[in-house]
Order: C-alpha cells, then sequence, then structure tokens
C-alpha cells in the first residue's frame, strides 16, 4: 500500500527547541526533517518521488524543491511511475510551461526517461526497493557524525549506484543525488548524532 503523502502546512508551523540537524529550520524543511528525511524507505512510488525531486533540485536548493512539491504531484500522476513512463511529448510540452515546477527542459524530459528506466528495474527486481536496498545490504547504514562539516556529499556506495543507474539509462542521477536519495530514503541514517531524530530512527 502507498503511504499517504506528507502536506507540509507551513501556515501549521510552530517552533520548539528541539535539537535538529543545522538545516531544519523553518517551516518546510523542519516538518521534512522531521516527518520523513532519514526513514526507511520500502514503497516503489515513494523512491520514484524522491529521484524525481532530488534530480530536479540539482543546481538548486532543497527548500525551492519543497515548496514545488505539490507541483510535482500534480503533473507527473501522483508519481505513479507508470503514467509517467507513458508521457508524451505533447504532455511533456505542457508541463513545461507550468510554474507549478522546475520548468527545466532536460530535468522534465529525464523524469520520463527514468520512469522507463524505473519501470525495467521493476521487472528485472521485483520492485525498485528491493534493487536499492541492495546497495546498503538490506539494513540502514547508520553514520555518528557530530558535526555538520562530516557529512559527505557522496560516498563509495552513491557512486556504485549512480553508475549503475546511469548504466540502467537513468539521468540525473549523479554519486551527489544519489546519496541525497540514500539520506532521505532512510538508506543510510545522517541525522547528527545530537538532533533527536537520530535515537529515534537508530
Amino acid at each position: 500500500m502507498t503511504p499517504a503523502p506528507h502536506n507540509i502546512d507551513p501556515e501549521a508551523f510552530v517552533p520548539d527547541d528541539l535539537p535538529r540537524c543545522h538545516w531544519a529550520e523553518g517551516p518546510w524543511n523542519t516538518p521534512y526533517h522531521d516527518l520523513e528525511w532519514g526513514v526507511p524507505v520500502h514503497d516503489d512510488r515513494t523512491h520514484f518521488e524522491f529521484l524525481v525531486l532530488e534530480g530536479a533540485q540539482a543546481g538548486l536548493s532543497w527548500l525551492t524543491i519543497l515548496k514545488k512539491r505539490e507541483g510535482y504531484r500534480r503533473l507527473f500522476a501522483d508519481f505513479d511511475v507508470e503514467k509517467v513512463a507513458r508521457f508524451t511529448p505533447r504532455r511533456i510540452e505542457k508541463i513545461l510551461v507550468d510554474p507549478g515546477i522546475i520548468r527545466n527542459r532536460a530535468k522534465v524530459e529525464a523524469t520520463v526517461r527514468n520512469a522507463r528506466a524505473y519501470l525495467a528495474v521493476q521487472e528485472e527486481f521485483g520492485s525498485f526497493d528491493d534493487y536499492i536496498w541492495g546497495f546498503v545490504g538490506g539494513r540502514p547504514k547508520v553514520n555518528k557524525w557530530r558535526r555538520i562539516e562530516q557529512l559527505p556529499a557522496s560516498t563509495a556506495i552513491s557512486e556504485a549506484l549512480s553508475a549503475d543507474l546511469r548504466k540502467r539509462d537513468f539521468r540525473f542521477v549523479g554519486p551527489t543525488v544519489c546519496y541525497s536519495h540514500l539520506q532521505a530514503a532512510g538508506l543510510v541514517n545522517d541525522h547528527l548524532v545530537s538532533c533527536f531524530r537520530y535515537a529515534e530512527l537508530t
């Protein structure tokens, strides 16, 4: 069953004094950090959503993407990969004039291309979830970072994942994008040890 998507309502944001990772500030980043970032994902639609959003983020801030997340859900069939894989050039042109997303042609076309490659992975491995968790041996890798400066932009695991995805015809899946996915989808716990979510997810 596909979990209900998290709908961030910045109007409902109430600051508190809980210790968090340094970037988890404000009405958008804090709820995303508290509810989603680093929670182990075992749902193929959620994996696809994160891949789309992380690819869209390339060169931009995550905050920009969070603010347009609902636009992506609306324009990309709520991240139904089978539907996105069938998008036509005409559908892509309609998407590119909608301000609800980052209107970058290469990224939008890559999303449709990646959806087709994603289906091929599902067919080969049974699910994208089984495929990607194989890169960490089926269990989250728990780090013990004490300072934000210690967090890497990429690792040997994300480099291997990136190389394999590109071999499978995915685009916008460089090692840094792949590491962002490993962090977001909980394959890696990169919350600082001082963050209240670290203990909850370990």
